[in-house]
Order: C-alpha cells, then structure tokens, then sequence
C-alpha cells in the first residue's frame, strides 16, 4: 500500500501531510475525557497493553491500539501507540497515534516503555515482523520533543537480537538512564537458548549504550523462567527497586535494595490479578504510584470461556507496606460516581437475623446460613463491613444472582487458606480475612471489581448474569455483615 503524501504551500512554508495509514484508524475526537476507570475506545477498538509515564504533574498513558483482538494484520497484531494524558486522574487528553505503522514490513508496534532525558523523550518499543518466512521481534526506538510527535530513529529497527537468546522472543523493552553515567539500559524480555533446564529460559537481557548505536549485552537481569517474562517494569522507590514482569498472563514482581539484585519475593503478589495483564507503573503527585492496566475481553463474551487479547483500561493505586511489599488499592478520583444509596430491607433466610437497618449476622454450626438483599442495580457500588467474630470455614456472597442465587457470581472468603474468589477467578495469599474488614465493590457493565481492605484487588470480565440479588452466605461459624450500601452509579 503507498502512502500518499499531500504538499500544500502556504506563506509560512510547506506542510506535508501523511493522508493515508497502513494501521487501523482511530479518532481521539470522539473518544470519552472523562474518567478512564474501566474504559475502553469507541470503534470497534480495544486497550492492549499499557506504558505508564510521570513527568511535572502530568500522568501519561501510553497504550495499545487493538482492533481485532490480536488477529490484525495476519495475527501479529497491527498495534499502535496512543496516547491518553491527564494531570488530575478524573480529565483526560484524548491525542491521536502517537506511534504508528508506517510501513508494510511493520506487523505490529509492540509494547516498550519512554524515558525522559535531556530535553527529549525517548520511546523504545519492539518491532514485529516477518524476515525470511519466520516471525522475528526487533528494537526500535523514536524520538520527540513533547512526548506527542515521535520520529522514528535510523537504523530500523536498531537491534535485532542478543548472541544466545531467542528471535522470535525479544521484545517489550523497558528503559532507563543512568543520570551519572548518561547510558541508556534495556531490560528485554527473550528466551535464553541452550539453558540446563530447558523450560526455564525465560530472562529478561540486560543492554547498555551512551550513543544508542554501540550496545553492550550484561548478565540477564533475570533469568529462569517458565515463560518469556513479558512487559517489564523496574522503579526505585523509597530505597527498594522493584522489578515486575509478566509469567504466564500473570504479573508478578521481585525487589531488592540494590539495583540489579538479589532478588527476593514480596510477602504476597498483589499485582497478580489474573483479569489484569500488563500491570506497569508510573510515579504520580504527593509520592504516589498508580498502575495502569488493561481487563482482557472473554472469548464468545461467556462467562466460562477465556481471554481474548485487548479490553478495558484499569488502574490501581499502589502504596509500599514497611517491608516494602506493595499493596493495591482503588484510586479515590477514579472511583465512578454514584447516586444515593438505595433502600431495600434486608431478608433473613436461614440462621441469620437483622442487626440494624444496614446489616445482618448469620450464625451456622450445621451448615450454611444465608440472607439477601433485593432490587440491586446492574450497575452499582456496594460497599460494606465483614466481622467474622469465630473461625469459619467460609463466608461471602452471591453478587448479580437470581432467586436463592441458583445464578450469580460467588464471592468466597477462605480465611484458613487466605483465598478470595470472585466468580472464576481468585487472588491468594489475602492476609486478615479472620478479622473485620472492609469492602469497596463496583459493578459496571460486565466488569466486577472489588477492593478489600485497601490493599488487594481482584477483578472479573462477567458478562453473563444479570440478577438483581445479593445473597449472603456463611459456613459453620458467625459473620456479622456491617454497613451495607448499595449505591447505583451514574450514567456516563
């Protein structure tokens, strides 16, 4: 396909202009500025992978442009960088491509990361494309004045792999600069070749250069791998670096005090949400840190079938526990806006009884205990406050069910295994859930996200089920549910 290119003389000089693309369009224009939380672009289109960036104030989110959930241009993808800004979390800048195809051999603009340096944004991505009938991933990498108008650097790419590692599997470049030394390093994402354990080649290559021509090839910055540890991210904050990647569809992360190692696991993994891929991070305002993500879409929009490349775009805030763990929250300004909550009368079923207007306590020795709430919104934020006040076995709810929840999503607390459920998905390691908690859930669409405590998160893709009761259950043992509010949300 050419590219036409049309030349208008003006008095100021001549402008050219690229009238044609060889990527699918996209219109900023008409793109929502507000709230981003669970968003995704109009078209037709999808959020794929997200980068993250902080710099004076403004929040950055560099994004995948998916069309055809991965299938685009033979499979490899067709992604393109767009770009989304905000300096407040609640308005948005909607800009148009700021990276894309532009030539045939171009199969996808993958994931990569942008560092600021010396007056100017650097964006290193990886290129995707077709050399001698076989699949290869490159280095690639564009400049810009404004972090907006990127151009693309010569050679391209300008790396094609690293001696020992795969060609196929060499991509998602996160970069950094050393301010002392001015050398750029590169930690990519490949599979290292000829390994003692042959499953585990997954490493992340660790290069360097001052001219972004000559590059230097250290120590794997990690290695042993089931997988091609994906989209990394490395940060240094409040003394602790950090280095996250992906295993499997997972996000996972090590950390350490010094840069490059030794590495050790956190107490608990709370960027591992199965229904959150890609999760990268960038600094905000006042010390904070915020994740942007994307929700995969589900294949055949059923709730039993599995992902499918490009979602919604989520977000998380993370804060650093004194050991240097990180946990996850909901950002306040994302949080969607809400009418009042409704009044609905709670109903004891079996071993449970009223508390006050807004709670019920179930107590079960026997068997399970339940009692339910009618007339919840589709769309709602539900907030509470559990107090399981004796060992039990389990305890939680049915949200979006139907009468005595035959149909809904189970949401299961196991406190002795410190596993939390919601419909088909789960997160572990969910440290107080014998102690009184709290509860912050939002229903959107077919989106369930829920938040405990204000440091885990898990989310599902649920489009399947619609009731509108919230059943509670517990099992063998006494849960007082506190403060009950259901609160419908409003419209966009």
């Amino acid at each position: 396909m050419k590219k036409y290119i049309l030349l208008i003389t003006l008095a100021l000089g001549t402008i050219s202009l690229k009238a044609q693309k060889l990527g699918v369009k996209y219109d900023p224009a008409i793109q929502s500025t507000k709230n981003l939380q669970y968003w995704r672009p109009k078209g037709n289109l999808f959020v794929g992978d997200c980068m993250p960036f902080y710099k004076d104030g403004q929040f950055s989110m560099y994004w995948l442009l998916d069309s055809a959930h991965h299938a685009s241009l033979g499979g490899l993808g067709g992604h393109q960088w767009v770009l989304s800004t905000t300096t407040d979390l609640k308005n948005w800048k909607q800009n148009p491509i700021v990276l894309g195809i532009d030539e045939p051999w171009e199969k996808s603009i993958c994931t990569g990361s942008v560092v600021y340096y010396k007056n100017k944004y650097y964006a290193f991505y990886a290129t995707r494309l077709v050399n001698d009938g076989k699949i290869n991933e490159q280095l690639s990498y564009a400049i810009s004045n404004d972090g907006i108008h990127f151009d693309k650097q010569k050679p391209n790419p300008f790396y094609t792999s690293a001696p020992g590692y795969s060609k196929r599997d060499f991509r998602d470049p996160k970069v950094f600069v050393d301010e002392k030394t001015g050398e750029f390093h590169l930690f990519v994402a490949s599979w290292k070749e000829n390994t003692a354990l042959r499953h585990a080649g997954g490493s992340l290559v660790h290069m360097v250069s001052k001219n972004l021509k000559n590059w230097t090839v250290l120590a794997p910055v990690l290695t042993g791998q089931g997988s091609v540890p994906e989209c990394p991210d490395y940060f240094l904050w409040n003394g602790w670096y950090y280095l996250v990647y992906g295993d499997g569809g997972d996000t996972y992360y090590v950390m350490s005090r010094s840069p490059y190692g030794p590495w050790k696991e956190p107490r608990y993994q709370a960027l591992n949400e199965s229904w959150v891929n890609v999760a990268k991070t960038a600094a905000f305002k006042n010390g904070r840190r915020i994740v942007g993500a994307w929700i995969p879409s589900r294949d055949q929009n059923k709730d039993d079938r599995g992902e499918r490349f490009g979602g919604n775009m989520i977000f998380r805030e993370v804060k650093q526990e004194a050991d240097g763990t990180l946990s996850t929250s909901f950002p306040q300004e994302m949080i969607p806006a809400s009418d009042a909550p409704v009044n609905s009368s709670i109903v004891a079923d079996v071993d449970a009884k009223e508390d006050a207007a807004d709670g019920v306590s179930i107590s079960t020795t026997s068997g399970m205990g339940s009692a339910h709430l009618d007339n919840v919104p589709l769309n709602c934020r539900i907030t509470m406050e559990i107090d399981p006040d004796t060992p039990i076995a389990e305890y939680g709810f049915y949200l979006r069910a139907d009468d005595q929840a035959d149909h809904g999503y189970r949401v299961d607390f196991l406190a002795g295994d410190k596993d939390v459920w919601l419909g088909n998905t789960m997160i572990r390691v969910v440290e107080g859930l014998d102690k009184p908690m709290k509860l912050d859930i939002i229903m959107k669409d077919d989106i369930i996200d829920m938040n405990i405590n204000g440091k885990r998160c898990v989310v599902n893709r649920c489009p399947e089920q619609k009731g509108s009761q919230l059943y509670f259950f517990a099992k063998h043992g006494n849960v007082k549910f506190k403060s009950i509010k259901v609160s419908p949300l409003k419209e966009d």
